[in-house]
């Protein structure tokens, strides 16, 4: 599996320290060590400064999975590589989209919706995280009807969604908020999983059940295999027989 993990790369100035001492290489790189643990992942790296933005065509043409992290500089990506992501998303390419994703050109190009709206508050509270789906594969391995995190941002509806296809957790807060926190989309062909949990200020990513909830996000999102052929735009078809069938 062919594994691209992008970050934005842009911490608001008061959460430069916090995110250095928790991900010293960065989301995107501490996200990078945990699915290089599995012997049959490739990892591959891009922040926003990158070429292209981190989305060059062949990046996102070699990744089986994008897991996607953004936050306040969404508007900064170009259209043209929204437009890139989309359509590598629908010839198949599963997405994982973490957290303030949520709010990210992407997103609400995929759902139709505008997925920057829902309430917030950053406060050091806890969140309890319900398996609404236990036998889903992304709930696989965790025990229990919930798990706790310590300390997280609060996230709380309304959140501007569509129905998901498939809801697998949904997360109640210290403050009272509850928010449909883990939904997966089908687009094209294919495969769009969001987790709400984890913020540059908390170690959220470090804890063993979100941990295994990414590693089987992943894997649900990777295609079964790389299909080529496939239309990409309205054609006038030809009669598949010649003649009636009889």
């Amino acid at each position: 599996m062919n594994l691209l993990c992008w970050y934005e790369n842009k911490p608001l100035p008061e959460a430069v320290e916090a995110e250095k001492r928790l991900y010293p290489e960065g989301i995107h790189g501490a996200l990078a060590q945990l699915f290089r643990q599995e012997p049959d992942c490739c990892v591959r790296t891009a922040v926003m400064q990158d070429p292209d933005f981190g989305l060059s065509d062949e990046l996102l043409n070699w990744a089986d999975v994008v897991v996607y992290f953004s936050h306040k500089h969404w508007r900064e990506i170009p259209d043209e590589r929204v437009d890139a992501l989309q359509r590598r998303v629908l010839e198949g390419m599963g997405l994982v989209l973490l957290h303030s994703s949520h709010a990210s050109k992407i997103f609400s190009r995929l759902m139709g919706t505008r997925t920057q709206i829902l309430r917030w508050r950053e406060n050091d509270e806890w969140q309890r995280v319900w398996l609404v789906a236990p036998a889903h594969p992304i709930a696989a391995g965790l025990n229990g009807e919930f798990f706790v995190i310590p300390q997280d941002e609060t996230y709380g509806e309304y959140f501007e969604i569509p129905q998901p296809d498939e809801q697998v957790f949904l997360t109640t807060a210290q403050g009272g908020e509850v928010l449909r926190s883990g939904c997966c989309w089908y687009r094209g062909q294919g495969r769009v999983f969001y987790f709400s949990a984890g913020h540059e200020t908390y170690p959220v990513y470090y804890q063993p059940e979100v941990r295994r909830i990414l590693l089987n996000a992943v894997r649900w999102a990777c295609p079964a295999s790389r299909r080529s052929g496939w239309p990409d735009w309205a054609r006038e078809a030809e009669p598949l027989d010649a003649a009636p069938l009889s």
